[in-house]
């Protein structure tokens, strides 16, 4: 057995011979020609979705194509990390593994997973606006979603508005899980250049290498504030202009809110403009005061006081008028899908 703890790049042969956590081993793979593709339904960095029709059982399902730059180079570890996991995650908020099939070359690799009607990205840029009983079903959704990955050891480290599913049963899915890994104790290094820009956690601005939940939670917050607004809450454009747009929504971090900020490598060699604190609260004029408190958990600079998942979910936010609807009343949109 070949067990996954680098970052090795794997042969084709490799493949079938992983350890998956529980047990579960990919075996043999089926043939993509039991699917027939409809059509395309996303594309992202490490792959192209179709949606796509199972000929035999003429279930609908979601076919992930696995992008491979280079045959000669082997499976692709992120890949490889999002089988693995997958395979061990069964959560109604998050989005369900199926199988993995192949073409007729090696470099034909998908994921078959379930489909979902919508991504939040689309109806967003579709301006559909959602009432605040809506946005609090799939904020605790999103968050029952997380407090299952976090207390598993996985962290996501890519969540935003189009990697949040919707199916037509009013169902919030976590999908994407092609940067996700798993945490430990001690902490292993990992690499700052993950989640994107939009919804990136300060502490990977700043470059540390040391990532917690926490960094979820920060895009969480991103997404809560995306929601509200209907609208981006920090479309920067660079990492430089990230971090301000943070500082101005929420002032100039130090020593004294984020303990051991002066020592991580972006801080060392650039001089932030000075913000003091600032109040979210003006953005945000229709949220109750239980609801401003939950943003700012949320987007706190200091990663150990960020609010955790299991916090969210105990926020008076959720008991308050107008309380969150049951999925099932949620409402159904056209199904059209598009890029992000």
């Amino acid at each position: 057995m070949t067990t996954i703890t680098d970052n090795t790049i794997y042969s084709f042969e490799d493949l079938s011979s992983f350890e998956i956590p529980k047990s579960h081993l990919l075996g043999s793979c089926d043939h993509v020609g039991d699917y027939e593709k409809l059509n395309k339904i996303g594309q992202g960095t490490y792959g192209v979705v179709y949606k796509a029709r199972n000929i035999q059982t003429n279930e609908i399902m979601a076919l992930k194509r696995i992008k491979i730059e280079k045959l000669k180079d082997g499976f692709p570890i992120s890949s490889v990390r999002e089988i693995n996991i997958l395979r061990t995650v069964h959560h109604p908020n998050i989005v369900e593994f199926k199988d993995v099939v192949v073409g007729k070359s090696l470099d034909n690799v998908f994921l078959v997973m379930e489909y979902c009607e919508q991504d939040l990205a689309t109806l967003i840029d579709c301006q559909i606006h959602f009432t605040e009983s809506q946005i609090k079903c799939l904020m605790q959704q999103l968050f029952r979603g997380l407090k299952y990955l976090h207390k598993n050891f996985i962290i996501h480290r890519d969540l935003k508005v189009s990697n949040l599913l919707l199916t037509d049963k009013g169902l919030l899915k976590i999908a994407d899980f092609g940067l996700a890994r798993n945490y430990g104790f001690p902490n292993d290094p990992m690499s700052p250049c993950v989640v994107t820009l939009w919804y990136r956690a300060p502490e990977l601005l700043f470059q540390s290498n040391y990532h917690s939940t926490a960094i979820d939670m920060w895009a969480t917050g991103c997404i809560f504030g995306e929601l509200l607004l209907q609208k981006p809450l920090l479309p920067g454009q660079s990492e430089m202009q990230q971090i301000d747009l943070i500082i101005d929504l929420i002032g100039t971090p130090n020593d004294k809110i984020w303990p051991g900020f002066s020592d991580l490598p972006i801080a060392k060699t650039f001089t932030v403009k000075h913000q003091p604190f600032n109040n979210i609260s003006h953005l945000f004029s229709c949220v109750s005061k239980a609801g401003i408190r939950l943003l700012n958990l949320l987007l706190m600079y200091d990663p150990w006081k960020r609010a955790t998942a299991d916090e969210c979910l105990q926020s008076s936010y959720f008991r308050e008028s107008p309380l969150p609807c049951d999925p099932s009343v949620m409402p159904s949109f056209p199904q059209s899908r598009k890029n992000r």
